[in-house]
């Protein structure tokens, strides 16, 4: 018996160091705790840019994203985590300190160093974390900046809301030409070698489509292409929540369950995630040749398979629209609410979110209706038009986009204006309209509604 385990040992053996005798072969020099083949580092930012707890999911994402690159063999002091932190001890938290990202899945919160929390996960500090700036980040939460060079390579992951021409972090929004003109910046002064971005928010592919130069070293991966939403799933009754993001739990999902992420490229990776997104269009833009790079030059490489190949990973069958989130998180409640007091209470919050958006809708409706002047014809055109975001219309749709959420409602507090984003867009595609017209309409209409603040 004792020689059957010895000879069987030595057969494991020959076979492990065979695999590892062609992994050589193929790459010579493969990344070992973060390290590049041409002795480049990889640099992670992750962000979760919302708060509240029905925004759970973003926060689950964030966190089960640096168990995989902690796990590849990143160091920590080459990953950089923002994210409110309001979530994992909440009070609506059944389990505190405790956040999964499937049913029955492990706590990815565990051990998660958290650099940036709370106010300070904003869009300022995240370009000055990205561009290396310590000195506009000093004092402020860990002080760790992206300090990546000529041959590093950097891997971006963005969790949140969006809407056409930006993404929206806790208390305000980054907009497509700033985010374009600092990668640009990057690009041009050998802040690194490579640069891939997964973003996972609503029509993430408007930051990109026709913005983004395709020879820049950039590499992109959205959720969403630039007209659609993205989806969340997994809802857990237990937590009153929804644990994840359609196609951030796919690309997840791929990443570990791969034997070797070097020998699995990114555009492999986009391939799979698309065919398993259902849900929305999983899109890439900016420089498509580095997708032939190996997945591990940017998550990462670990010798062993973290997800359990006995395991079963949960089909994804109650996938909803991230913009009805907060609604149908309050109709799920509804339903599994046995008394009828709590029923009550949710059927009044259920009832005061669509009156809440009845207002919202009806605010827009008369702002278009004043730059139209009465005219119905036109008015009818800015509330219904999809004119497509481009490049020349930036500024005047930041423009108008900004006083909206100071004068009207506040983007970052109130999901639902996500929604009416291309009424912007289209004012700002004619010639009879413009940001000087919609900013009049805006001073003559909304006089009353910076208190109407709230999950819509």
């Amino acid at each position: 018996m004792g020689r059957e385990r010895w000879m069987l040992g030595v057969f494991i053996l020959l076979g492990v160091t065979s695999t590892w005798g062609r992994l050589i072969q193929r790459f010579p020099s493969f990344p070992v705790g973060g390290m590049l083949p041409n002795g480049g580092k990889i640099w992670s930012i992750l962000v979760a840019g919302s708060n509240g707890y029905y925004n759970y999911r973003h926060q689950a994402d964030v966190c089960h994203a640096y168990q995989i690159l902690h796990k590849n063999g990143i160091p920590d002091e080459n990953i950089i985590v923002m994210m409110y932190d309001d979530v994992a001890r909440s009070p609506e938290n059944p389990t505190p300190n405790v956040i999964i990202n499937r049913p029955n899945g492990p706590n990815v919160y565990k051990g998660v160093p958290i650099d940036y929390s709370g106010e300070d996960v904003n869009s300022t500090n995240f370009l000055a974390v990205l561009t290396g700036d310590k000195n506009a980040i000093s004092g402020i939460g860990s002080g760790k900046v992206i300090e990546s060079g000529p041959k590093d390579h950097i891997f971006i992951n963005f969790v949140d809301h969006g809407a056409p021409g930006f993404l929206c972090f806790p208390n305000d929004e980054l907009h497509a030409k700033l985010l374009e003109s600092t990668l640009q910046s990057m690009a041009y002064s050998n802040k690194f070698s490579k640069m891939v971005l997964y973003v996972e928010a609503c029509e993430s592919g408007s930051m990109f489509d026709d913005i983004l130069p395709d020879k820049n070293n950039i590499f992109v991966m959205t959720a969403a292409d630039p007209r659609e939403s993205s989806y969340a799933c997994y809802y857990d009754k237990l937590r009153g929540t929804y644990l994840g993001d359609v196609f951030s739990v796919k690309w997840m999902e791929d990443s570990e369950k791969q034997e070797n992420l070097l020998l699995e490229s990114l555009h492999h990776q986009f391939e799979v995630v698309r065919t398993e997104t259902n849900t929305s269009h999983v899109e890439e833009y900016g420089d498509l040749d580095i997708g032939s790079l190996p997945v591990a030059y940017f998550q990462g490489y670990r010798q062993t398979v973290s997800i359990d190949e006995s395991e079963d990973i949960p089909p994804i069958i109650d996938a909803v629209n991230s913009r009805d989130v907060p609604i149908e998180i309050l109709k799920r409640q509804y339903e599994s609410a046995i008394d009828k007091r709590s029923k009550r209470i949710l059927e009044y919050q259920i009832k005061r979110i669509h009156r809440m958006r009845r207002h919202l809708d009806v605010t827009v409706l008369d702002i278009a209706s004043e730059i139209a002047q009465g005219d119905h014809e036109r008015a009818a055109y800015l509330l219904q038009s999809e004119s497509k975001l481009t490049y020349p219309k930036l500024d005047c749709y930041e423009t108008v986009v900004q006083y909206f959420s100071r004068k009207c409602f506040k983007i970052s507090k109130n999901p639902h204006t996500l929604s009416k984003m291309n009424v912007f867009i289209n004012i700002c595609s004619v010639s009879w309209a413009s940001a000087q017209s919609a900013i009049k309409a805006m001073d003559v209409i909304c006089i009353k509604e910076r208190h109407l603040t709230g999950i819509l």
